[in-house]
């Protein structure tokens, strides 16, 4: 049986969820449709609502469903940054936005195409060895500017899992009159979330990293928040987002969004003391207390992550690296680089993520295979050649050998 160490990338639906799902599905009307059946659908889709504002500490009115996470991150930070210009038109323009370094690509792309597109101005605020935002670079960045459009980071950095201090960020850019959008997808559901008393303009979700379906995620627009949509032609969530509503994705969503998060503390100790017990080379990432509790993050001297996770497929494990392999060239983790490791160090990465449907034997198992994994990877090494396979290439000959 294989084993899934990946709940980061995405969690299995809840039975409950995809129940609902599937009955959903059988009701036939548009929830904005007047008739009855249409009404009814809008019933069913305004108590999903509902269920996914209480998990969140906001009102239902402030939860706009989008497509997933990353059109929500989208359409916080290009409309926050749009509304900025529209409400400054005759005073100063505010074209510079702050961002961590370690974010996810999901905000690093948005930024990177308003620097390109619309004149943004981006500035990085370093991260510490621990992946967490410098407080007092962001005071200096903030300090004497009005030309500041938003401030955006990760509630909980999605490869390493170090939790960030939102609420002294709010508070250093709500005294300075900036909005600021959290994207709290690796968050949501693992550690408090009470919107309504953070400060936060607006905050970003995912269904699918709690146990809902793929393709629907929310984000939470504050009362007295202004966005400019992405998406014109209806304007069904508060003239915000337009589209007609998934209202069987959202019916699911909320059942899952109401479920009763279980704590993975245990098992994700366990994957670290083991781990640690395993291949005492091996470093810890993140922070080593203030982390999401179903996050194991770890770099492997001497060995790339790729290679390891290969191997480790090959074993029936499946696990993710914090580094991207494209066009077979090996690159390391931006996040890992930013919290200051060297190249070669940081292309050592591999994240094992625990989940609702993970075992004590999960955990056995990829302990159990761990160890053979690593001497392999050592052997095939860190590797620079441009081949088809990349690093995978590699540790097929680490494993021949």
């Amino acid at each position: 049986m294989p084993v899934y160490l990946d709940h980061a990338a995405t969690t299995p639906m809840l039975p409950a969820a995809r129940d609902a799902y599937v009955a959903a599905l059988d009701v036939v009307g548009n929830p904005s449709s007047i008739h009855s059946q249409g009404q009814n659908a809008k019933r069913m889709l305004e108590e999903a609502r509902e269920q996914v504002a209480a998990s969140l500490g906001c009102d239902p009115i402030e939860v706009v469903f989008t497509s997933g996470g990353t059109e929500s991150v989208n359409l916080a930070i290009k409309g926050l940054y749009w509304a900025r210009q529209d409400s400054d038109a005759a005073a100063v323009a505010r074209r510079r936005i702050l961002v961590p370094r370690g974010e996810h690509h999901a905000t690093v792309d948005t930024v990177e195409w308003l620097e390109r597109y619309e004149g943004a101005i981006i500035e990085w605020v370093p991260i510490d060895h621990l992946g967490r935002i410098s407080l007092a670079a962001l005071a200096d960045a903030i300090a004497g500017h009005n030309d500041i459009a938003l401030v955006t980071l990760l509630w909980a950095n999605n490869e390493v899992g170090t939790v960030q201090p939102v609420s002294e960020v709010v508070a250093l850019a709500t005294a300075a009159g900036i909005p600021v959008h959290v994207d709290a997808v690796s968050a949501y559901r693992h550690l408090p979330i009470d919107f309504a008393t953070s400060g936060i303009a607006a905050l970003s979700v995912s269904a699918h990293k709690i146990g809902g379906p793929l393709g629907i995620g929310a984000l939470v627009l504050g009362r007295t928040a202004t966005v400019v949509p992405l998406i014109h032609g209806g304007g069904q969530q508060r003239q915000v987002r337009s589209g007609t509503q998934d209202a069987p994705a959202a019916i699911a969503f909320g059942v899952a969004a109401a479920h009763p998060s279980p704590s993975l503390l245990a098992l994700r100790d366990r994957v670290i003391d083991g781990v640690l017990a395993a291949v005492p080379a091996a470093v810890l990432r993140g922070d080593p207390v203030d982390r999401v509790d179903n996050n194991a993050h770890f770099t492997f001297p001497g060995c790339e992550g790729d290679s390891l996770l290969f191997l480790l497929d090959a074993a029936g494990v499946s696990v993710s690296t914090g580094s991207a392999c494209q066009a077979g060239i090996p690159e390391a983790s931006h996040v890992l680089l930013g919290m200051g490791l060297g190249e070669d160090e940081a292309r050592g990465a591999l994240r094992i993520t625990v989940g609702h449907t993970t075992t004590e034997a999960d955990v056995d198992a990829f302990l159990d295979a761990l160890p053979a994994a690593y001497e392999r990877a050592l052997r095939a090494g860190l590797s620079d050649r441009v081949v088809g396979g990349g690093a995978a290439t590699d540790a097929r000959a680490g494993a021949g050998a």
